[in-house]
């Protein structure tokens, strides 16, 4: 820009600081003053210099003999200690939980996102285990985090002080089960026995008198996930287990109440909730509890004012589980699923539900196959037209692999079905109508 766009400019910026009312001309007017003559009106230009020029990309520094509070004192201790540079630029670290100075990393990250001090974000572990000791995380500092400490700093005068106290406060103020859960998951990540047992407390409380079985079946897998990751941690959780343990109870109870009569939308919830505890009792790993669950599942299958999809889903998590249906059972029950009396829609929802854990059973079991290929077969126009959507959805999630191979095999049994049938024909009862139609 030359000279006279600069006069021009500043001109500009002290007319409008003086139509105003102001004596010297502020950021509002530098900008206005710069979109108008030095960059013809385009806000690009305008976020160009505003970001080089007005922001910037230098962090200034607060000296160490500045006075502070004492929990800022204590997190750049710890920062020290475990050799975590609090630095502007962002850095990814794997954590391996089985060394204690990695365990320590984690617990202070863990207690810092507890008081809202969001320094380190966890993300997917880039490193491939088949536990679950390793953590991968983010850490890139911001100017406001200095904020966010001193705000927390009314919760204690160190970082586990703090967040100890702020978790309690939480407990006590959570409205729902699911909200107690995550502040039990946590405490136990922030590895805070003392801010645990009372956190136990409430969450006992609060299942203790809970009947939404929606909510006993969002709060069990996090307390999976806890049990777990406490054990990897070497923390104790045996309070926690027998919380969970009297939840599972609690939810095999009311789960035969709460599933009745529910429309596409809530049996679309509920399928999903039963595979989230399903998983969560596996994880869980407890004869007892895992035979209860099947048992209620087992009891389930056979009620009529259940939605299909969620019979079909609770026959495959029971065929899948190797003690609960045997396979010709399931055979059985596909068989009547799409026999007369149901709508296409709704038997298109057991299917749905039955595929939902994949479709190498088809590949499996000719004889499965076979029952879903001839109810097909036998749909009218209208019927094919109104369950093609679903069937489109359900074999879509299913891998391109088992696609290619379900469609190999039906076109095997095709073939296989048309030379059956063209070995059918009597050839003594043909013999008149081919000499008529020669005739012709």
């Amino acid at each position: 820009m030359s000279s006279a766009h600069v006069i021009e400019a500043t001109r500009l910026a002290e007319t409008l600081a003086a139509l105003r009312g102001r004596s010297l001309a502020g950021l509002a007017e530098v900008t206005e003053a710069t979109r108008s003559v030095l960059c013809d009106g385009s806000d690009m230009l305008v976020d160009l210099v505003t970001t080089n020029l007005v922001v910037g990309e230098k962090l200034g520094s607060v000296p160490a003999s500045a006075p502070t509070v004492p929990l800022e004192a204590d997190l750049r201790a710890q920062a020290r200690r475990l050799r975590l540079a609090i630095a502007a630029t962002e850095k990814t670290i794997t954590l391996d939980l089985r060394k204690p100075n990695d365990r320590e990393r984690s617990r202070l990250l863990h207690r810092l996102l507890a008081i809202g001090v969001d320094w380190a974000v966890m993300a997917d572990s880039q490193v491939r285990h088949t536990g679950t000791f390793a953590e991968t995380w983010t850490l890139a500092w911001r100017p406001e985090l200095a904020v966010a400490v001193i705000d927390a700093a009314r919760w204690g005068t160190t970082v586990a002080a703090a967040a100890a106290a702020l978790l309690v406060d939480a407990a006590d103020k959570a409205e729902t089960l699911t909200d107690v859960t995550d502040v039990v998951e946590r405490a136990l990540l922030s590895d805070l026995p003392e801010a645990l047992d009372v956190v136990l407390s409430a969450l006992d409380a609060k299942a203790a008198v809970d009947l939404d079985i929606a909510h006993l079946m969002a709060a069990l897998p996090a307390l999976a996930r806890s049990l777990r990751y406490g054990d990897v941690r070497g923390t104790d959780t045996g309070a926690l287990g027998a919380v969970a343990d009297a939840i599972g109870i609690r939810l095999c109870a009311g789960l035969p109440a709460g599933i009745g009569s529910l429309d596409d939308a809530g049996a679309q919830q509920m399928s999903k909730r039963i595979d989230e505890v399903h998983d969560a009792i596996a994880l869980r790993d407890q004869t007892d509890g895992r035979e209860r669950w099947l048992d209620t599942l087992a009891g389930l299958i056979d009620r009529r004012d259940v939605h299909g999809l969620l019979i079909g889903r609770m026959v495959r998590l029971l065929l899948d589980s190797g003690a609960g249906l045997p396979v010709g059972d399931a055979a059985r029950r596909l068989d009547a699923a799409l026999s007369i009396g149901t709508t296409a829609t709704g038997k298109a929802a057991w299917i749905q539900g039955f595929l939902a854990g994949g479709g190498l059973l088809l590949l499996n079991d000719p004889e499965l196959l076979g029952i879903l290929d001839d109810w097909v077969s036998t749909l009218d126009a209208d019927d094919f037209v109104a369950v093609l959507p679903l069937l489109r959805r359900t074999f879509g999630t299913l891998p391109s692999g088992e696609r290619s191979n379900l469609a190999d095999k039906l076109r095997k049994r095709t073939s296989v079905r048309a030379e059956s049938e063209t070995d059918d024909i009597d050839a003594e009862r043909a013999a008149g109508a081919i000499a008529t139609v020669a005739f012709f």
